[in-house]
């Protein structure tokens, strides 16, 4: 006797699932099964979306961040501090930054950070349309906003160096404890860096 199991399908669905980051068997598999008998499923708007996403949204050619053939919602709004470049890892790194209201220049989004156990070196970031794009500008911050691990500080170091032959201060986020949090709970390099960065 043959075991039972999903229709194709079904299987099918839950392999393009476990695909996505952070999807693993279990949880493509509730989700496949949630899609398939789930009253409020909505498969087709949820394919029609998906789509529409394909089709439309790109990365704008000048920051990075996401664009459609409207243009970019960063890059055409001219409110902004033209002398202000914040430089980020990823198109998302945008987001936490624009919700804080704390910035109000214009983003740089790299794609990534330098990493040679991966291979990545900055011919595969958007470091040389950086270089353009400050060549451009007259007496611009550029704020470094990249993450505190080995890649991060890699990447920081090199575009601090290749940006210092360039007419532009190069200044990066503070590093250290956050808002709420406990001496206890902080690590050693946090910590270093709290004093160093203390005004």
């Amino acid at each position: 006797m043959s075991r039972a199991d999903y229709p194709q399908p079904i299987k099918e669905l839950i392999a393009e699932l476990k695909r996505l980051p952070g999807v693993g068997p279990r949880s493509a598999e509730r989700m496949a099964v949630w899609m398939i008998q789930h009253k409020k499923r909505n498969p087709l708007e949820l394919a029609q979306a998906l789509s529409q996403a394909d089709e439309y949204v790109t990365l704008c050619p000048a920051c990075g961040f996401f664009a459609t053939d409207d243009g970019c919602s960063v890059c055409d709004d001219h409110s902004r501090d033209d002398k202000l470049v914040c430089v980020v890892e990823q198109a998302t790194d945008v987001l936490p930054l624009e919700r804080s209201g704390a910035f109000s220049g214009y983003y740089h989004c790299l794609g990534g950070k330098l990493s040679p156990l991966d291979n990545v070196t900055p011919s595969d970031l958007r470091i040389n349309q950086l270089l353009k794009r400050v060549e451009s500008l007259y007496e611009v911050e550029v704020i470094l906003a990249l993450s505190s691990d080995v890649e991060g500080e890699a990447t920081a170091n090199y575009l601090s160096e290749v940006l210092s032959e360039k007419n532009c201060s190069v200044t990066r986020i503070a590093q250290g404890m956050p808002a709420g949090g406990g001496l206890e709970h902080a690590d050693e390099l946090t910590l270093m860096r709290a004093l160093q960065g203390r005004r």
